[in-house]
């Protein structure tokens, strides 16, 4: 069985630093809820990758990101604790 991997866009929040919303390329934003858009701010496209479960990132974890776009849509990442 193939591991699941999609085209993945990433945003930026202009709103809040650090703040990224990763979703399908293929669906955009369309699938955030309006509420968590108006807190988000103004989405800034920041780059497209192959997002596959074993892909190393710096503060999130792939598999994770790809069970958030496949259930909700669209995955947040909060800017860290400090």
């Amino acid at each position: 069985m193939s591991q699941p991997r999609i085209i993945c866009s990433i945003y930026r929040s202009k709103k809040k630093d650090e703040m990224y919303l990763y979703v399908d390329k293929t669906k955009a934003l369309s699938l955030v809820p309006e509420a968590l858009m108006s807190m988000f701010g103004q989405a800034e496209h920041r780059m497209d990758m192959l997002l596959t479960a074993d892909k190393h990132l710096a503060r999130a974890d792939a598999a994770a990101i790809l069970a958030d776009i496949d259930e909700k849509g669209y995955y947040l990442q909060m800017p860290p604790v400090r």
